[in-house]
């Protein structure tokens, strides 16, 4: 699972099943999950997904956080699903197509609100640039450092995202790093907000 392999990648830079090396400094930054193998797995493993959601709830509630919504809406729909059969109800495959289809417009009409939230600070640390006037955010734990370029680009008025780099620690951050992962990678046991640092592009010779 993810949190092994983060634990194990402390202190390794090399693949725990083969010993192949990752990255000679930063093999964290190349691990990802795979959305795709996961739902294979679900769907091949009988009551495997109910069982990961009531553990991930379980372990919220341990330390007294607020279980993130995503696995709420999931678990929400796991036990009305499971709640109809049990009450030997049944629906014509043209209502619950009816149904799937309203589920999904809300979910398209969400904007990523029920995901798990992270809490940021964007800070200028350069005097080429101007500060952001709300630099206070709050959003999707699935966002990446490329939309954050976008959004400061945007607020800032700049030609090209590509004009910016975007800092932790004072470390550059890759544009397909999702906040979820900078947070366990570069802000673990620190508390929030997620403090990032924006700067014009530096060319690296």
């Amino acid at each position: 699972c993810r949190s092994c392999l983060v634990k194990y990648l402390e202190e390794n830079n090399t693949c725990p099943t083969c010993r192949i090396v990752i990255h000679q400094s930063h093999p964290l930054q190349y691990i990802g999950h795979d959305r795709t193998m996961q739902d294979i797995v679900y769907k091949l493993v009988p009551g495997l997904q109910e069982a990961e959601m009531k553990k991930q709830r379980e372990f919220y509630h341990k330390l007294g956080m607020e279980v993130p919504g995503d696995i709420k809406g999931e678990t929400c729909s796991t036990k009305q699903h499971l709640d109809s059969h049990r009450n030997g109800e049944t629906k014509t495959d043209e209502n619950s197509n009816k149904e799937t289809a309203e589920e999904k417009q809300e979910e398209d009409n969400d904007y990523h609100r029920s995901d798990e939230q992270v809490s940021i600070c964007l800070e200028c640390n350069s005097s080429k640039l101007r500060g952001l006037k709300r630099k206070w955010i709050r959003c999707s734990a699935q966002a990446t450092v490329l939309h954050l370029k976008k959004f400061i680009a945007k607020k800032l008025n700049l030609s090209s995202f590509n004009e910016l780099d975007i800092l932790c620690n004072e470390e550059i951050l890759g544009k397909d790093h999702t906040l979820k992962f900078v947070v366990v990678t570069r802000w673990r046991f620190k508390k929030a907000p997620l403090l990032l640092h924006y700067r014009p592009k530096m060319d690296l010779l």
